[in-house]
């Protein structure tokens, strides 16, 4: 278990650096960016009739998640302050004041977790990756996409942050703890199995440790939930299941990954009802992606992030980049599910929606639809 733990850690944080290096400059619809794109009906899986043969759906299948509904544990939390915690890096952080807080880290699962425990009053600022719309009117700390700014930080004052090895430069986080702010590092991996774990460590750094049983145990009730109905949609024998493979593009910048073993995309693909190759074909970790590879996993589906698949200029480009794809069931049926980049590997509160979603897509298709 500790293997794999520091494992799925690290591949993490490979993620991030990836996702910093690759993004650029990023739409941020929450100040008034432009963004297009309509968000998805997604039904519950309650109120679909799965496909008699989910192989024979033919086309790209696009979720964009509508804005999530924050529910507050509590509505007027009391911090117990002070409080020391020993962080993710094994530091001992004291925190005396959560009156300005900053939950910062790429998918957004840090601020959204510190809404849910009811002290969203308090959050002070917000990264690109916070979209919803209670955090719309907070000042951006990042820029360029995903990277720290350390002048828009210190201008806020904050009186605690919160993040994980997701953002950088760390150069900055350091600036800040030299500044005098409390800086905690939470656990960087995202998964099905530390949803209460992390919350916890949210709600223990700003003495709200009540709150964070209470969300963890509601997060982990919302996605055991969701996942006995995928059940009752996804077929439970493997060989009827969709094969499929997580795949993480940025055309712009000439990188094409495959997420394998420990790179949190597994769980989810399980989770959701879909059969990940990953384990069958030995591919641990992330690793560039290879028109060999592709043909080994000999994928049903593709999943991959909306603006990853854009990058490549859409299953056209995907299949020009990559022609053996053509030759796997996904490639002949042009068989991709995308999801919104700042939410399909987020897990935390959104982690039963996400699930709902994908599920639906692999297994009912025909009943999502964009207004």
């Amino acid at each position: 278990m500790t293997r794999l733990r520091t494992t799925a850690t690290a591949v993490a944080t490979v993620v991030s650096v990836l996702l910093i290096a690759a993004c650029g400059p990023v739409v941020d619809p929450a100040a008034g960016g432009t963004d297009d794109g309509a968000d998805s009906v997604v039904p519950t899986l309650a109120d679909v009739e799965p496909l008699a043969d989910p192989r024979s759906w033919d086309g790209e299948v696009s979720i964009r998640l509508p804005e999530p509904e924050i529910v507050p544990v509590d509505d007027d939390p009391q911090p117990r302050l002070p409080v020391t915690v020993t962080d993710a890096q094994g530091t001992e952080v004291e925190v005396t004041d959560v009156n300005r807080i900053l939950a910062l880290d790429i998918y957004g699962t840090l601020v959204h977790t510190v809404f849910e425990l009811g002290l969203g009053d308090n959050v002070v600022g917000r990264d690109v990756s916070a979209q919803f719309p209670e955090a719309a009117d907070l000042p951006l700390v990042t820029q360029n996409g995903h990277e720290l700014n350390a002048e828009a930080i210190l201008q806020l004052d904050p009186t605690v942050v919160l993040t994980d090895s997701s953002l950088g430069p760390y150069d900055v986080l350091l600036q800040l703890r030299d500044a005098g702010i409390p800086v905690v590092f939470t656990d960087s991996r995202r998964g099905l199995d530390n949803l209460a774990s992390l919350t916890q460590e949210v709600a223990d750094a700003l003495g709200v440790p009540d709150a964070g049983t209470t969300l963890g145990q509601r997060l982990e009730q919302e996605a055991a939930e969701t996942t006995a109905r995928i059940t009752d949609v996804a077929p439970q024998d493997v060989q009827s299941q969709l094969r499929t493979v997580f795949l993480y593009v940025r055309g712009q910048a000439g990188i094409y990954y495959m997420f394998g073993e420990g790179s949190g995309a597994d769980s989810l693909i399980e989770a959701a009802g879909g059969y990940d190759v990953a384990e069958e074909i030995g591919w641990d970790g992330m690793k560039p992606v290879t028109d060999e590879a592709l043909v080994e996993a000999a994928p049903d589906v593709l999943l991959m992030m909306d603006k990853g698949l854009e990058s490549v200029g859409g299953v056209d480009g995907l299949l020009e980049r990559f022609p053996a794809l053509a030759n796997t069931p996904a490639g002949e049926h042009r068989r991709v599910v995308a999801m919104d980049d700042d939410v399909v590997l987020s897990f935390g509160p959104r982690t039963s929606d996400v699930l709902n979603a994908l599920a639906v897509a692999f297994y009912a298709p025909d009943a999502l639809s964009t207004p």
